[in-house]
């Protein structure tokens, strides 16, 4: 099947990622649950987590990131790897970026 945006599939670790960008991110995550530091040390990695975006309880969409990822120092941080930043899927993806941020209270991290 053809990836969004011609991105090229790569698999990681038995682990396949829609594009190279994505795989290559999820490579550094792994280098980084050796870290000494606590601060940057990652003890979970969690991927694609899914936010229900539900209004006056009513399920509106939902929203995946690439990844939710838990330092040793307990500090968790959602993130989403973008390689092209325009378009119609570009602004679904920031509509419903603003929206989990609202919801949820937290920050997505775009890289």
């Amino acid at each position: 099947m053809k990836n969004k945006f011609n991105a090229k599939k790569i698999t990681i670790d038995g682990i396949t990622f829609d594009s190279i960008k994505e795989g290559n991110y999820y490579s550094q995550l792994l280098k980084l649950k050796k870290a000494i530091n606590e601060d940057e040390r990652i003890v979970e990695i969690q991927l694609h987590p899914r936010f229900d975006i539900i209004v006056n309880s009513v399920n509106i969409a939902f929203y995946k990131a690439d990844f939710g990822i838990t330092y040793a120092n307990g500090v968790k941080k959602i993130i989403d790897v973008k390689g092209l930043k325009k378009g119609a899927s570009y602004q679904l993806f920031r509509l419903k970026k603003k929206l989990v941020e609202a919801i949820y209270n937290i920050k997505i991290i775009e890289v």
